[in-house]
């Protein structure tokens, strides 16, 4: 089967698990550029009534595993895993997972060699709300030009359309966890809460809220032996109101 074979078969065994509701927005964003790729899974899908909604997931639940029949085949789509390469990504490890998304450690092969952190939607999860989360938090980091915010380095799809997008690898611990560990004096926890102060202020003037400022979201990591602040998590961000003058 030829690449753009594989990438019709997934797109349409992603777009076969969702309402009809959903259909259309996810080949929105799943197929902007290829309108041939989207004429053929419409085909396909036509002959497929979409199935009857469910529960929507609660942030408590575990990676959905999106199941399938094509060509009367019980077929299920692989999930990422350590050793598989999402375009120029190598994924290493785990390192985190929410409701929504999960972590990676990844190796960047080109243009340099370097480790990163990758997120992507899960498997199964790449509904329009979830879609869209996804991309107002990359928009929101792409925002932001700040020591004390972790960068977004790049974004795209996988061969299934579901978005990731790749930051810095920020190797940290959470800043109370920091502070207590390190038995840091009460002068240099506010000279480190300053650091964040700062990074939120400067998220302030490119418009963005972080709405869930939190000891998980601020990462504590030591450059030239001193320790830098990290926030993280943009994830729940919002479009920041305009002042009233």
């Amino acid at each position: 089967m030829s690449q753009t074979d594989q990438r019709e078969e997934a797109v349409f065994a992603a777009a076969l698990l969702l309402p009809a509701g959903q259909r259309k927005s996810y080949l929105d964003t799943t197929c902007g550029a290829d309108p041939q790729l989207r004429q053929r899974v419409e085909s396909r899908l036509s002959a497929h009534p979409p199935p009857s909604p469910s529960p929507a997931p609660s942030d408590n639940d575990e990676t959905l595993s999106a199941t399938v029949v094509s060509g009367g085949v019980l077929a299920r789509l692989p999930e990422e895993s350590p050793g598989d390469s999402i375009g120029r990504y190598k994924l290493l490890e785990k390192i985190g997972e929410g409701g929504f998304g999960v972590v990676y450690l990844a190796e960047q092969s080109e243009p340099v060699k370097r480790r990163v952190a990758l997120k992507i939607t899960k498997l199964g999860m790449d509904t329009k709300q979830v879609v869209a989360r996804f991309e107002a938090e990359r928009h929101a980091l792409a925002l932001m030009d700040h020591p004390n915010i972790a960068t977004v380095i790049d974004g795209g799809a996988t061969a299934t359309g579901r978005p990731f997008f790749v930051m810095e690898l920020v190797r940290g611990i959470r800043i109370t966890e920091y502070c207590d560990q390190n038995k840091v004096p009460l002068r240099k926890r506010l000279m480190l809460f300053i650091q964040v102060c700062h990074a939120i202020e400067h998220a302030h003037q490119k418009g963005v809220i972080h709405r869930d400022i939190k000891p998980s979201n601020i990462l504590v990591t030591l450059q030239d032996g001193a320790p830098v602040c990290k926030v993280i998590d943009f994830g729940m961000a919002s479009p920041r109101p305009p002042r009233e003058h």
